[in-house]
């Protein structure tokens, strides 16, 4: 039985009440002209017309109006297939919310087929802040054994997963430093985030030491949470939601200017909170208040210019993430970071702009896809020589940085905010203004 959308010539719609109902304007607004076909990961790799936006984009058409039902294999296939990277977005010229409608898409099917299992524990624990402490604890614990080093380069799941943890390692030496400065630039309140606070976090501290010398004051937060996008992606708008909904709290009380991110997933999903809460009254004008506030780390850097730090003589190329460029349409300001540091050589990175297979859970649910999209970035990685692979997601961290231990190559992956306080750390050590801290070959080694 279908029904007929309000305010819509006779376009039939079998699944009412539902996300992807009401993300038909979206829909509508592709004009399946092909732009998207080549900006598309999975497209270029399995070179399947089903595997592109304009094809997902046709299939939820068909969802929508009856031809296909919600339990059809083939549409959850290609659906699950998608990396939700983004980059179409980018591409397309007539503006097509694609992330959105992946979102409702997902969000609808699991009415009819629920995700593995894997996913929903690996969900289930980013949900409740008590199971995910003590798993990013145990984590820790099994990183700082060597444990997952030695697992690296074994096949499979475990192997990858070993690299993964054994790349969340930071080569460089951490050193406290202090400027001084006033903090006339306005407050920000650091979203802490969750792979971030428990894997990477000498990152966080490094963000807090940066924004400090760049004139900002830092706030806390207390009583934020997972910021929603793992579960947003996976279509579980109702976590999404109640997630969001903490967030908002915590950082309105936080009483800060900027809310600062050094994660390009968590910021993308922080600057919709507006989107995800738009039909609930109560909380979709506070969901837009603070969505306005969020910035990503390296925006609010540029933003101070950023100040030029000490030398720092390494190789390095830029990996964008994707929910940094395409999401959130963020090019210039992680590169203004990096060319704040003196003596550092950026190499161009051809298809910087392309994913690296990460995408959240992805490189789990779906790891020959994951792989094969890793593949070409990691040989345009070799190429450039580099000894650094900047980059400002975890799990684009991650990704790359098992790719590169499992392919035993010499170059970790690194978030751009911990070379720069590198360069401040040594502007801080030697006043006499061409301070130098070592950060190639030996770091590289130092951290196995």
């Amino acid at each position: 039985m279908t029904s007929t959308l309000p305010g819509r010539r006779s376009l039939p719609c079998a699944i009412p009440d539902t996300p992807l109902a009401a993300a038909i304007p979206g829909i509508e607004t592709c004009v399946h002209c092909g732009f998207c076909l080549q900006a598309c990961p999975t497209y270029v790799n399995l070179e399947d017309e089903n595997d592109s936006p304009r094809g997902r984009i046709v299939l939820m058409r068909a969802v929508v109006e009856g031809e296909l039902p919600l339990d059809d294999p083939s549409v959850g296939a290609h659906i699950d297939r998608c990396l939700g990277c983004r980059a179409c977005e980018t591409a397309c010229p007539s503006g097509v919310p694609y992330g959105q409608l992946l979102e409702a898409t997902r969000a609808t099917l699991r009415a009819a087929r629920p995700m593995p299992l894997l996913g929903r524990a690996v969900l289930g624990v980013f949900q409740k802040i008590a199971a995910l402490r003590a798993m990013l604890f145990a984590s820790r614990i099994v990183r700082a054994t060597g444990v997952p080093s030695l697992f690296a380069r074994v096949g499979g799941r475990l192997g990858f997963a070993s690299a993964m943890l054994a790349s969340t390692r930071n080569a460089l030496r951490e050193h406290d430093y202090d400027f001084g400065m006033p903090g006339s630039r306005g407050a920000v309140a650091l979203l802490l985030g969750c792979v971030m606070d428990g894997l990477f976090s000498r990152t966080n501290r490094a963000t807090r030491r940066t924004l400090r010398a760049n004139d900002y004051r830092i706030r806390g937060a207390p009583g934020q949470v997972c910021c929603g996008a793992l579960h947003a992606h996976a279509g579980d708008l109702d976590a999404a939601r109640a997630l969001a909904r903490k967030n908002i709290d915590a950082f309105e009380r936080s009483g800060a200017d900027f809310i600062g991110v050094n994660a390009a997933g968590c910021g993308a999903m922080m600057k919709e909170y507006g989107h995800l809460l738009a039909d609930d009254p109560e909380w979709a004008q506070r969901a837009e208040k603070v969505a306005a506030r969020v910035r990503d780390v390296s925006e609010l850097l540029a933003a101070a210019g950023p100040r030029p730090g000490g030398s720092l003589p390494a190789r390095v190329t830029y990996d964008a993430p994707c929910h940094l460029l395409h999401a959130q349409r963020i090019a210039g300001p992680p590169l203004a970071v990096l060319r704040a540091i003196p003596d550092l050589t950026l190499i161009p990175l051809t298809d910087a702009e392309q994913c690296c297979g990460a995408a959240g859970i992805y490189n789990l649910l779906e790891p020959a896809t994951s792989n094969a999209v890793l593949a070409p970035k990691l040989r345009h990685i070799a190429s450039t020589g580099a000894e650094w692979v900047a980059t400002g997601n975890p799990g684009c961290l991650m990704q790359i940085g098992a790719g590169l231990r499992r392919a035993n190559a010499r170059a970790r992956a690194i978030h751009p905010i911990d070379l720069l306080d590198a360069s401040y750390a040594a502007l801080s050590r030697q006043p006499s203004g061409t301070p130098t801290v070592q950060v190639g070959d030996s770091a590289v080694r130092a951290d196995g």
